[in-house]
This record gives C-alpha cells, sequence and structure tokens, in this order.
C-alpha cells in the first residue's frame, strides 16, 4: 500500500511525512536526511484555490505492496542528495516507528503533501491490518476519495472489503490500482473482475462503481492505464488521481461559518498537543478565537497558537487556511479526537453547529492489565504502580480511537479492549520498551445482548488461509475443532498455486489458533482474517490447547542438571542460570495436564563413582517465545509477566487458590 505515496512524489521532489509521530521522526528516525531534505526542496504547500486541493486517503489489505512502492520512488524522485543519503534513509521510510519496521507492517495513520503543477495532493496512508482498523476509520473523515490498491495475483481480500466498504458508505469516490503487476503470475483482467463483484456486493453507486484503474508496480516504478502499456514513471497513476477524485467541496469560507473535525492528535515537546483536522467549512486564522465542541457536550474555548499546512517532509507554518485543507494547530491542550474546532468570536454567537464525532466500530476482545505481583518484579522496569499504569493507559485513549479502558474490582487491574490480540500486543510491547513492568491477563472475547432477541451474542471473523495443497486436511482438522464453519475451498490457477480455504470462525476460536496452523503447516500458511459480525453464542467450550505445561517446583535458579531431567517431560522455555519461582511455567508438557519439575535441582556431590560418571545427555535448544506466542498461549488460568527485557508465564495464584478451596 505504502507504495503509491512516494510513486506520487517521484515526479514532484517531493518527500513522505508522518504527522502523527512527526517529533520522532524528526528527532529519533534519520533526523539528519530529513532536515537536509527540507532544506534542498522548497515546496509551496498553500492553495488558494479549493479545485486546487485533493485529499485521498490510500487503503488496502496488508501486505499488498505499498512500502515498496513508497521506498523505490522516495529514491528516484530526487528528495535526497546522494547515495550516502539515502542509504541513511534505510527502508520504508513512511513506517518510522520501530514496532512498524521490525513487523513490517504500518500501525499508526500518517499524512503527506504532494505538488505538482500547482495542484497540492494530501494524501493519508493507512495500516493495512484489520486491528488497526480504527486508524482508517478515523483518516476517512479527513479525505474525498481512496486509492483502492489491490494485489495482481491475489486480488480483494477480507480487509479489503471492510476498508471499501467504509469508504462507499462515505460515499467516496474509489480509485482501484492493480499493484504488483510485474509479478509472472499477475492476472490483472480477473483482480478487476473481482474489484468489480466487490464493489457490486457492498451496494456501490453507478458513479461508484465506474471506478479508474490503473496498474502499477513499485518494485520497477512504472505505471500505467494498461496492464502491458506501462510508463517509466508513475506519471499515469498521479494524472489519474487528478482527474478522477472530485476537489473538496467548499459551502462557505466565512470565518463564522468554520466547522473542522479533529481527526488525529499529535504531540510536541515545546507545543504541547496538536490537532490534526480537515477544514469542512469556513476558515480559520493564527491567534483566532475557537472553541472545540461535540454534541450536547459543553465547549471548550481558547486560541489558534500556530496554525499548520502538511508540505513536504514535515509542515509548514501559515497565518490562514480554509476550507478543504488539513490543518494541524497548537494552543488547545485539551483537544481530543472526535471535537469540531469552531470560531468563538464575538462569544460563539454566530458560530456552527459542530460535526457528529468519528463513530468507530466496537472491540472485540479484552484483555487486563495490571501490576506485576510475581516474587521477580521490580528488578528492572522504571513505571511499576498502578497510578503510572493507569495514567498511561488513559493517555492513550487520546489517539488510539479504537481502544477502551475500564476500571476493574481490583485497584491495581484494567480492563482493556481492543479490535483484536494484534491490536493490544502492540500497546503492551510500547508500553515495555517505555520502561514499564506489567501483569497481563489472556485474551478473551466480548460478549454482547442482543436488544431485540436477548440472547448472548459473541463476535465472528471470517478467516483465509492459503496454504499449499498437501497441508489443506491438517488445517481443515484444525477448524473443524474450532466450531468454524466452512464457506469456499479451491485452488489457485497458476501451476503450483497455494490452495485457499476461507471460514467462518467465533472469535475466541481464533484465540490461539494461529499458532497452531503455522506448526501444521511448517510455517507456509499465510493467514488473513477480519470481523464479520456478531451472531449467537454458542454452547459448550471451544476446544483450546491440546498439551499442558511444566511449571517450576520451587524457587531458585535452572540449572544444567535440572533441565536435563526436565526436558524429558516436554519443551523447555527457559536456559541455564534462569531465575524461577514456583507455578512459573518452564516449558510445555507433552501430554494434556501440568506438571511440576524440579529445574533447580543440583547434582549430588559424593566420593562415589560409577561407570556412566561424566556421561551427560545434553540440552537440547529452548523455545524462544515472542510477546505474540505468550499471549496466543496463555489459558485461562494462567498469567503473563512483561518486564523490559523478559516474559515469563505463570499460572494465576488467585485462581489457583480458588480451585483449592
Amino acid at each position: 500500500m505504502r507504495f503509491f505515496i512516494t510513486a506520487l512524489l517521484c515526479l514532484t521532489g517531493v518527500s513522505a511525512f508522518s504527522p502523527t509521530s512527526f517529533v520522532n521522526h524528526r528527532h529519533t528516525c534519520s533526523s539528519s536526511f530529513l532536515k537536509s531534505a527540507v532544506a534542498e526542496e522548497a515546496v509551496v504547500g498553500i492553495v488558494s484555490d479549493a479545485t486546487q486541493l485533493r485529499n485521498i486517503a490510500v487503503i488496502a489489505h496488508v501486505d499488498h505492496g505499498k512500502t515498496t512502492l513508497v521506498d523505490a520512488l522516495i529514491r528516484q524522485s530526487g528528495v535526497f542528495r546522494d547515495a550516502q543519503q539515502s542509504d541513511e534513509a534505510g527502508e520504508r521510510v513512511m513506517d518510522n516507528e520501530d514496532q512498524e519496521k521490525e513487523r513490517g507492517i504500518t500501525i499508526l495513520a500518517k499524512n503527506l503533501a504532494v505538488m505538482r503543477n500547482g495542484m497540492k495532493i494530501n494524501v493519508m496512508d493507512t495500516p493495512g491490518h484489520a486491528d488497526f482498523g480504527g486508524e482508517v476509520e478515523r483518516v476517512l473523515n479527513m479525505a474525498d476519495g481512496v486509492l483502492l490498491v489491490v494485489d495482481s495475483v491475489e486480488g480483494p481480500k477480507p480487509q479489503t472489503r471492510f476498508v471499501l466498504d467504509k469508504a462507499l458508505k462515505k460515499g467516496m469516490q474509489a480509485m482501484v490500482v492493480v499493484n504488483k503487476i510485474d509479478r509472472p503470475a499477475a492476472r490483472p483482467d480477473y483482480v478487476v473482475d473481482m474489484c468489480f463483484d466487490l464493489f457490486a456486493e457492498l451496494d456501490a453507486t453507478d458513479e461508484q462503481m465506474d471506478f479508474r484503474v490503473v496498474y502499477a508496480s513499485g518494485l520497477l516504478g512504472k505505471s500505467g492505464h494498461e496492464p502491458d502499456e506501462l510508463a517509466e514513471d508513475m506519471g499515469p497513476l498521479f494524472d489519474a488521481i487528478v482527474e478522477s477524485i472530485d476537489p473538496p467541496k467548499v459551502p462557505s469560507t466565512e470565518s463564522d461559518d468554520l466547522q473542522a473535525l479533529v481527526a488525529n492528535i499529535d504531540y510536541d515537546n515545546f507545543k504541547g498537543k496538536l490537532g490534526i483536522a480537515r477544514i469542512t467549512a469556513g476558515s480559520v486564522k493564527k491567534g483566532q478565537a475557537v472553541a472545540l465542541g461535540q454534541p450536547d457536550k459543553p465547549k471548550k474555548t481558547g486560541r489558534i497558537g500556530e496554525l499548520f499546512v502538511f508540505d513536504n517532509l514535515g509542515k509548514r507554518e501559515v497565518d490562514e487556511a480554509s476550507a478543504g485543507e488539513i490543518i494541524m494547530f497548537s494552543g488547545l491542550g485539551d483537544v481530543e479526537i472526535g471535537d469540531t474546532l469552531l470560531t468563538n468570536e464575538a462569544g460563539g454567537a454566530n458560530a456552527a453547529d459542530p460535526l457528529e464525532p468519528i463513530a468507530v466500530e466496537q472491540p472485540t476482545v479484552r484483555m487486563t492489565l495490571g501490576v506485576n505481583k510475581s516474587p521477580l518484579a521490580g528488578r528492572e522496569g522504571k513505571f511499576l504502580t498502578s497510578r503510572m499504569i493507569r495514567d498511561r493507559l488513559f493517555k492513550e485513549l487520546d489517539r488510539n480511537v479504537a481502544l477502551q479502558v475500564a476500571e476493574t474490582d481490583s485497584a491495581d487491574r484494567y480492563e482493556v479492549s481492543g479490535r483484536g490480540q494484534l491490536h493490544l500486543t502492540v500497546l503492551i510491547e510500547t508500553m515495555r520498551r517505555e520502561g514499564f513492568e506489567l501483569e497481563v491477563g489472556p485474551p478473551t472475547v466480548i460478549y454482547k445482548e442482543n436488544e431485540e432477541t436477548g440472547q448472548m451474542e459473541e463476535p465472528w471473523e471470517k478467516v483465509e488461509v492459503r496454504v499449499p495443497e498437501e497441508y489443506v486436511g491438517g488445517v481443515v482438522d484444525l477448524f473443524n475443532g474450532r466450531k468454524a464453519e466452512l464457506q469456499d475451498m479451491g485452488k489457485e490457477e497458476a501451476e503450483g498455486g497455494m490452495s485457499t480455504v476461507e471460514y467462518l470462525v467465533p472469535t475466541r476460536g481464533m484465540l490461539g489458533l494461529r499458532s497452531s496452523l503455522l506448526t501444521a503447516t511448517r510455517g507456509t500458511a499465510i493467514i488473513d482474517s477480519v470481523f464479520d459480525s456478531y451472531r449467537p453464542r454458542i454452547t459448550g467450550e471451544i476446544q483450546g490447547r491440546d498439551k499442558g505445561s511444566l511449571l517450576a517446583f520451587a524457587d531458585g535458579s535452572a540449572t544444567t542438571f535440572g533441565l536435563e531431567g526436565a526436558q524429558d517431560r516436554g519443551k523447555l522455555m527457559i536456559s541455564p542460570n534462569d531465575e524461577v519461582y514456583k507455578g512459573m511455567i518452564v516449558g510445555i508438557h507433552q501430554r494434556p495436564g501440568d506438571l511440576e519439575v524440579n529445574v533447580c535441582k543440583t547434582k549430588a556431590l559424593t566420593n562415589m563413582r560409577s561407570a556412566n560418571k561424566g556421561i551427560t545427555v545434553g540440552l537440547q535448544g529452548s523455545i524462544e517465545m515472542s510477546l505474540d506466542a505468550c499471549v496466543e498461549y496463555l489459558a485461562a488460568d494462567e498469567i503473563l509477566e512483561v518486564t523490559p527485557s523478559k516474559f515469563r508465564m505463570a499460572k494465576n495464584p488467585d485462581m489457583a487458590g480458588k480451585k483449592k478451596k
């Protein structure tokens, strides 16, 4: 998906910018090349006529090729002074957060501005993963049209449907970009037909069904109107955007009519909280008296401190901006996503009404986060108390619109709800890197009562698995054990193509399923899932993991002698000299049920000799468990201890006490 953003820049000499992390981008992410590029590229980012403005969002399924396109086309756009500066920039310039680079996915939505022939294009880069759908819904409020990026082989995927449905319901015009057209197995005609069918299924209007199609290759930096007639640059793509996406509608440019819905929040160490909004109507000036309002809520008043528009790699300070433009402003410390920026001149007597706040899908998965209370707590982290954890979680709500945080009966534990397991583990990983120590409970689904029928309902997901044909049987067996319903099964036409299996499965059946699928398919499965709907709750339990845990018998340090005896019972997760405590999970049992093992046992020192003295079995390698793997492994009576350098799982002592009673 990210490819197109830089592709647009290729002919304009403009580069990409991430508003949600501008300060980090400038200070922590290859700042030298960003500053020099801005100094060399003096592009005026202010347009006086809304017809010379386009606001577009780039939406796509995860891994449909935007990153490579952005990366390749930034390099051919002349932004970098020389090869050395280009090397300093690294790969995936748009993904400047550490986790984005490590996971290879976009997590935060970002903005940038492009100038070409006097035309300014504000481009919103969005995540492709279903768990970060809240970012897409938030960003679509700032766009007038969308670029739907589709892989030339895979075609539309579950997340493609989700993001396109949101755009079409807002009445936006979509333009389809068939990416990776240079792949040997590319089938552009089939992909375009599948896109047309998808538009029809989503009840698109006749105007939306008549979408423009552009073919592109991010790897080669080419685009064109026919799959076999590509230009040597991204000019055709840029021209198609200008021709196919309508300019913003401007009902008024009068100051009293100001309406600007805040869709994002940024933070600057010197300017404080910054709001990012698209001006729907009216105009705003630097230093103007304004108010932040939401329907049925009291207004928050103040004055605009500094006013910016997006330009090049950063933002440009301006004195005034009018309808259609996307702005960033300071001076209002209590700004929130969903607020509407209104005029407050003359006490707001002539101010317009606030716009409806941003509506996002409700969370489907929850986890508990609390104070680390293990025997090894407090040795590494800087932030340990419940007050620090609470403040950090509620601060996250400022920008993460799809997240919900609630108090629990316990003063040191909080309930955090999100779109999926990945959505929550990204937050936990971020807090871990900031120096927090946490105790994390297992993920559970959120049930809700149907107001009409009174039945309890649970979330279901649509899952698509692409896998080599010889592993299809194992995939089907796993889904059957999770109460899933088979929707479709087929095989790609290309020689050596993968088999595709589509299921509807309860979300609680998906918890912990990914690792089992990867094991059953020798790591070859490609798994895509997206929330489908709420359906009546299935009676009975859904099969979880089929093996128990190896538990530490006592407190102490693991010894080689103790681990040699324990490894016969299953696969170990620890190494010699690792500190353990009673009830801590040290491995995976080879049978159902838990088993206590003494990994701290030392060899008896005597003067007795034997024939096999000195013969050692040798230790097998231990399993390296990442945060995502640990969360998937957790059973209902287990907890995860997260510290800046360690992940430790253990039996929940509270639940163990209940069982004894």
